[in-house]
Parts: structure tokens; sequence; C-alpha cells
């Protein structure tokens, strides 16, 4: 989001602003790895940022980015230079097209001036300089994801069961009429567990309002995908747009909820999900051996300072209190609270009215 940004801002302008995303981490701190030395040592790390407080918030200062050159892939332009794009594929094409010195858009189909109506146009003149249309197309899709047949039964495999244990649990917080951000991996698969008495908008951050379940074999679009790079359908009444306007309505607010992954949490709500050491992956929550994903304090590089309201694991769910701490609101059938103690690195308290679920459970 941040990077969408400051693509955007550099565009329009502006040298630098100020994000709340990534304070209180490395980001902010400074250290991050930029490039190794042959040696694995580090060659060049990232600068501190500068800090200011609004409002009784923590925002760091990025600076925009520009370039000498962009290039972009487009569906389709005119000779006047105002360019189409296909469904998903605005992504970050479109800010990249304001961001440079020259852009060069590489389309399908080059038609005369007047064909596109002017409300459909995504990306003025104004912005492109030059226009290359190519030949013999390929577009690769990168996840082929697809679902199957009514009636057909999908092959399972290994840990399946606990995956759709802990999304069948998390599908349980949607709200009808809420918008919903799902992050890569694991969260993903809420979509095919929404309750059909309820409308959950589904917002993708590569620039989709209103996702659908997986196509059906003969539906895959390669120009149709999540930010997971799955191939997905859209419901009625969906929206195509950019990534940095799909971030600004995450960043603004607009968004009930987010589901993320992690390989850490913190009991203050500290997340941790985006770096890790080479040999080391741990899985979405559940504990592995010895090694505990619910700490005190994460060991891995911070996402995000207390940005957790709710943890959901195949066996527990607890609530974060940024001050307090973790409270454990239900427990998996068949376990207890001393399991559920073996499994946690930190301390927390019990709710008085913990209950157990299971994936049958319609309510907990």
């Amino acid at each position: 989001g941040t990077l969408a940004e400051r693509i955007r801002a550099g565009g329009a302008g502006i040298p630098a602003f100020y994000t709340s995303t990534g304070y209180g981490t490395l980001v902010q701190e400074g250290g991050a790895p930029i490039k190794y030395n042959t040696d694995g040592t580090i060659a060049i790390a990232s600068q501190p940022r500068e800090v200011r407080e609004f409002d009784g918030r923590h925002f760091i200062l990025e600076k925009s980015i520009t370039g000498d050159f962009a290039l972009v892939k487009a569906w389709k332009a005119d000779r006047a230079g105002n360019i189409i794009f296909r469904k998903t594929a605005r992504n970050f094409n479109q800010p990249m097209c304001k961001a440079a010195k020259t852009t060069v858009v590489e389309v399908e189909e080059i038609v005369d001036v007047g064909a596109f109506a002017p409300e459909d146009i995504h990306v003025p003149k104004i912005y492109v300089d030059r226009l290359l249309q190519g030949e013999k197309f390929e577009k690769r899709i990168e996840r082929l994801s697809i679902r199957k047949p009514e009636g057909a039964k999908a092959q399972q495999k290994k840990g399946d069961n606990v995956r759709e244990r802990i999304i069948k649990r998390a599908a349980l917080e949607f709200e009808d009429g809420m918008y919903a951000n799902l992050g890569i991996g694991i969260p993903l698969l809420a979509s095919n567990f929404i309750s059909p008495d309820i409308t959950v908008h589904l917002q993708s951050e590569n620039g989709v309002l209103g996702l659908g379940p997986y196509p059906l074999e003969n539906e895959v679009d390669p120009d149709l995908i999540n930010a997971g790079k799955e191939t997905v359908t859209v419901l009625p009444g969906s929206s195509y747009f950019s990534s940095d306007e799909s971030f600004a309505m995450i960043r603004g607010g607009h968004v009930d909820l987010t589901m993320l992954g992690a390989m850490q949490v913190s009991k203050y709500g500290d997340l941790a999900n985006w770096m890790i050491p080479v040999s080391r992956f741990l899985n979405y929550c559940q504990c592995a051996g010895n090694v505990h994903k619910i700490l005190e304090k994460c060991s891995l590089p911070l996402t995000g300072k207390q940005c957790v309201d709710r943890i959901i694991t195949e066996k527990a769910v607890f609530d974060v209190d940024k001050k307090k701490g973790l409270t454990l609101i239900e427990i998996w059938e068949g376990l207890t609270i001393d399991d559920i103690k073996k499994s946690t690195g930190c301390d927390f308290a019990v709710s008085n009215f913990t209950n157990q679920y299971s994936v049958e459970s319609e309510q907990i």
C-alpha cells in the first residue's frame, strides 16, 4: 500500500507524505536489509524514517517515487494515447503511467480517436508518450485456481482439515453488508464459507471490489485475478480500480474487516508476517512442535504494531486488548484450557463465557 501511494504521490508532484503504516517496525526504525554481500552479511540497510504525531497517532514520512521510464501493459489505446485496461489489469499500471518522465504503453489494439467514450478512458493521453501494439500475446496464469462443478468431490490435500477448521471459524466473523479484505493464503478461502443468508463485499488489493468464488474451468480469465494471483470471478455490482485506489480504501477506514495469515502474533496485537529467515517458515497460527506462534513478544520483524484485534487458530480464539493482552473466548471441542496454555507462548485471561466450537457449528 505504501509503495502504491509513493508512486501515486510521485505522479502528482507530491515529494513525500505521512502514513501510519510501518510505525514501530523495521520500516520506521531502519536496518532492514536492502542488499546482501556474497557472505550473507548486509551490504545496504534501510534508513530510519522521520516520525510525527497527528491526533494522538504516530506517522512516518515516506518519500514519493518517480522514474525515467514506465513500461506499461494495457488493453486498448486510441491514436491520441488514451488507454483502457481490462478488468483487474490496472493494478500498479495506472499510477505508474503518471510517475515517469516517459511512459511507454504496449496494447493489444490501437483504435481511431473517438472510438472510446470519454467516460470509459482509464488513463488520459497526457500521461502517455509512446504506444506499441504487440503481437501474439500469451497471457500466462500464475496460479490457476478453479472450483469443481456442483456435486463434484474435491481431492483432499495434507493439512486441508486444519486449514478448513480455521477458515470456517473465521468466516463466522462476517456480518451482513460488511466490506472485507482477505489476505493472501488461507484467508482467501473464507469466501467459500460465507453464509448464504448474508451479503459480504470482498475487496482485493490489486483492484477489485465484489469478489466471487473461484471460476469453473470454462470461466477462467487471465485478466481477472486476486492479490494472490489466483483466477477468480466477480459478483453482480462489482467494480475494478487501480492498486493505489484500493489501498486508499483500506487506509481511509472504508473496509470493515481484514483477515490475514500470521507467522507470529504478540499478546498485545503485534503482527509479524512479512520477513522470515530462509530456513524458517511457519504455517498459519498452528503450532509446529514446540514452536509457538502466539507470544509475549514477536521474535520476527514486525509487519504492524498493535494491529490485531482477534486471533483465530485451529485450537482457540482470542480477543486482543492492546493494554491488557489476550482473553481466551473459544476453544475447539474436545480441548481443555490446559491444552491451550501448552500451545501458547504467553499468558492470557479466560472469559467467563468461553465456548467450545466445531466446524459444524452454525453459531458460536
